[in-house]
């Protein structure tokens, strides 16, 4: 049997089976940011399902079992970030704002929300789903 390994972005290996497992799960994903958004009528919350799998499944293919999102979690002293990242025990590892599909993020990342969770958060993601 011939394994296949190839050099990822960062010049460290992988195993074919691990490529096909990322496109798959990438796949899997802008389909279903495609499924939510194909009427035209979504809001923002319509993409959180999707994101919060990705999440999930990134995590998995990393060997990072276990972790936690938490979708529209509790008020912190910083606002409200539409998610809440867990290690799949105690620790909290993250943050994400998510923004609607087109949203100009330049513009949202001077912004007076996202200056607070970078001051407040040790690790925040913006992202528009895309």
């Amino acid at each position: 049997m011939c394994a296949i390994t190839v050099l990822n972005t960062a010049g460290e290996t992988c195993s074919f089976a691990y490529m096909i497992a990322m496109h798959t799960t990438t796949d899997n994903y802008f389909r279903a940011l495609f499924e939510a958004g194909r009427h035209g009528d979504a809001r923002e919350e319509s993409f959180y399902a999707p994101l919060a799998d990705l999440a999930r499944a990134m995590a998995g293919l990393h060997g990072a079992t276990g972790l936690t999102v938490t979708t529209l979690p509790k008020q912190t002293e910083a606002g409200n970030p539409d998610f809440r990242v867990w290690d799949g025990r105690a620790r909290i590892t993250g943050y994400i704002e998510a923004k609607k599909p087109g949203v100009n993020l330049d513009l949202i990342e001077t912004s007076p929300q996202l200056k607070r969770y970078l001051h407040t958060f040790p690790n925040v993601i913006l992202t528009d789903f895309y």
